[in-house]
Order: C-alpha cells, then sequence, then structure tokens
C-alpha cells in the first residue's frame, strides 16, 4: 500500500525520534490521510493509557520511610554511639541527596510526561475530522462558546493586521483538568493554544521549549497556564504568545 511507508514512521513522529523536515512532511500527509490519520490517533491514545497506567503504582513515602527506619534500627544495633552518630549523619546526607535527585527526577520527568500530552493532543486533534467543536474566526463567537463548559474565562487576542488566523476550539482535558483549545493557522501551518487553571502547575517553568518536533512557550497569567505548540517557527510561536499575554 503506499501507505506503508507512513504508517512505520508514525512511532518515530509521535516518539520525537524524526527529524524536523520529515516530521513536517509527514504531518502534512496525515492531514489529508484517513487511514494514517486513525494510525496517529490510535497511537496517540495508546501511549496516554500506558502514562496514565504507569501512574497508578508510584511508592508511597510511607514505604521509603519505613525502609529508612528499618536500617537505621540495624544500625543501631550493630555500632558504638559514634558510629552510630556518623551513620545517622551520613545517611541523612544520603536520603537528603537522594530525596533531592529523586524530586528533581520526578519535576523532570512529569514536565516531560507534560510536553509529550501536549504534543499528543495537538497531532490527534489535527489529525481528527473534527479538530474543533466551535468554528470561527470572530473571537467574540469562540470566548462566549466556552462558558459553561470550563470554570474559568480568558481573552482573545484581536488578530486584525496580523498573519494569524482563528480557526476554533473545543474543550480538552490536560492532565485530567478542563480547559480550552484554540487552533490558530499562520501561513497553512496550525498552532494548539491550551488555556487550563495553574493549580498544581504553578512550579512548572515558563519560556520556551522544543518538544517532538514543536516549539512550544508556557507562562501563567491571572490564575490560568497557557501553552502554545506548533511545528512553525519559534519567532511565530512568540508572536502568537505576546499577542494572547496583550489580549483584552
Amino acid at each position: 500500500m503506499a501507505c506503508d511507508a507512513w504508517q512505520g514512521r508514525l512511532d518515530l513522529y509521535l516518539d520525537g525520534e524524526l527529524p524536523n523536515a520529515d516530521a513536517g512532511t509527514l504531518l502534512a500527509h496525515v492531514r489529508t490521510c484517513p487511514a494514517c490519520a486513525a494510525g496517529s490517533v490510535e497511537r496517540v491514545q495508546l501511549k496516554r493509557a500506558v502514562q496514565l497506567a504507569g501512574k497508578r503504582f508510584e511508592p508511597r513515602a510511607e514505604f521509603r520511610n519505613k525502609i529508612l527506619k528499618s536500617v537505621a534500627a540495624k544500625q543501631r544495633a550493630s555500632f558504638g554511639l559514634w558510629w552510630k552518630l556518623a551513620t545517622v549523619a551520613a545517611l541523612l546526607l544520603i536520603v537528603g541527596a537522594a530525596a533531592i535527585y529523586s524530586l528533581q527526577g520526578r519535576e523532570n520527568t512529569a514536565r516531560q510526561n507534560l510536553y509529550s500530552e501536549l504534543a499528543d493532543l495537538h497531532v490527534a486533534t489535527l489529525a481528527s475530522t473534527t479538530p474543533v467543536d466551535v468554528i470561527s474566526t470572530d473571537r467574540h463567537t469562540v470566548k462566549p462558546w466556552f462558558q459553561g463548559k470550563i470554570p474559568f474565562t480568558f481573552n482573545l487576542p484581536e488578530l486584525q493586521g496580523s498573519d494569524f488566523t482563528l480557526l476554533g476550539g473545543r474543550v480538552t482535558y490536560l492532565e485530567q483538568t478542563p480547559g480550552a483549545h484554540l487552533i490558530y493557522q499562520i501561513r497553512k501551518h496550525e498552532i494548539s493554544v491550551f488555556i487550563i487553571p495553574e493549580h498544581d502547575m504553578a512550579n512548572l517553568p515558563g519560556g520556551a521549549v522544543n518538544k517532538l518536533s514543536f516549539n512550544i512557550e508556557s507562562w501563567s497569567q491571572n490564575g490560568l497556564r497557557y501553552f502554545v505548540i506548533g511545528d512553525t517557527s519559534a519567532n511565530d510561536i512568540q508572536a502568537l504568545s505576546k499577542m494572547l499575554r496583550d489580549a483584552r
């Protein structure tokens, strides 16, 4: 089949292992091929299911404390007072360093998982036959549509005089939190804008990153977290992000 070559590269694309030039060509093909679009959606759904399953059985803090107490008890029974103090001090240093390293590792992993989820949602939406639920280029039509569907409100920029076009929006769920997903277009490139309540993402650093062949911009504003993601240039992502920040 003509699409066999493309189907074999979908996993590479979704895992961010495809060169940028090839990724752009593949994404353009997915938008016009129902079979590859369906394959992309199936893979995205599988990835999200695996990610959720992996979060079910994380060791609890109580388990770690139990192990540490057990080790400390054995050390106390085996050594004298000086060695006890030295062992406890060393153990505290090790545990402290391990805790910091573990916390940083979990934060990095959580951040990478979040960016992967954003990329998956972006790809799955563009591959869908109905990428938006409200179709309009008018911000005064799109913004009111979300009222009653999500627990917050937001402002959208006036695009007149810019190269950006608003295509519409839909309700989405990011880390099981409801939010707004808006689609913009610039020079045949689609950009996803995700807006969700800040909540426990307050410690997530903002700024620009490149993930899975996409440029991403993120920031917090008025209790909301904004994510702008697309395969267009970083300058385009930053330009749209600035317009969103300045929207009134």
